[in-house]
């Protein structure tokens, strides 16, 4: 059997004395001084758990490592019967976020055309983190090619955009099979590209901007098709 260690034999002089006044005091404070140093002890408690551990997400057990699967298996996973095209966007770092939401969703592809930024692409990437070479993308020169690309194949196009005729689109029933169209920051969905499409679905705001991110959008709309298309499925 191990000798236990006196770990009070260990303790400097000045430790002890420290606690001994702290002892003291404790005696002489009132219940809600006693009940605070006692939150105060188990949040230092906590912090030093964090640390020792690496990261708050690890301490509380909250999944925070990406899933453990090859480019050839997620390929064959099925996919969600939507896509999502990319008009014009200026921001790189919003298309690294659509890529992301794409892989979360699991879409079947994303269309970038125009001036999109396409990976190879540093900013892109920062905000993507590892999707790029899981989610489905090819490039069009315009989002009017997409569009013809997709009705050719009969799937249905919406345009996300704030318009008369746009239908909220917690109001809306997805088709089996989708296309949304995602415009530029500034300018919207072109003109050419609204005239092509099936129908338009905005996302209802309540303050002092007309309309949402377009990554924040990506996601809104992304998770409400889920949601049906796989409502319609069970």
């Amino acid at each position: 059997m191990r000798n236990r260690i006196n770990r009070t034999s260990l303790t400097s002089p000045a430790r002890l004395t420290e606690r001994t006044n702290r002892a003291k005091l404790t005696k002489r404070a009132s219940p809600a001084s006693r009940a605070r140093w006692t939150e105060q002890a188990n949040l230092t408690k906590l912090a030093k758990s964090i640390r020792r551990t690496g990261d708050m997400e690890t301490n509380f057990e909250v999944r925070s490592f990406d899933a453990e699967i090859t480019k050839e298996a997620y390929d064959r996973l099925p996919k969600l019967p939507l896509y999502f095209v990319l008009d014009n966007l200026r921001s790189a770092f919003n298309v690294g976020s659509i890529f992301r939401t794409c892989d979360i969703l699991r879409v079947t592809s994303l269309f970038l055309c125009g001036y999109t930024a396409c990976p190879p692409h540093t900013k892109l990437e920062k905000t993507a983190l590892g999707t790029v070479d899981y989610v489905p993308w090819r490039y069009f020169e315009s989002a009017v090619d997409a569009v013809d690309y997709l009705r050719d194949r009969n799937i249905a196009v919406w345009a996300a955009e704030t318009a008369s005729g746009s239908v909220p689109y917690d109001e809306a029933e997805f088709p089996d099979e989708l296309a949304i169209v995602l415009g530029n920051e500034a300018l919207g969905v072109s003109r050419d590209v609204l005239e092509r499409c099936d129908g338009m679905v905005e996302i209802p705001t309540r303050g002092y901007k007309n309309s949402l991110n377009v990554a924040s959008a990506c996601a809104v709309l992304g998770f409400k098709a889920l949601e049906q298309m796989e409502g319609k499925s069970k």
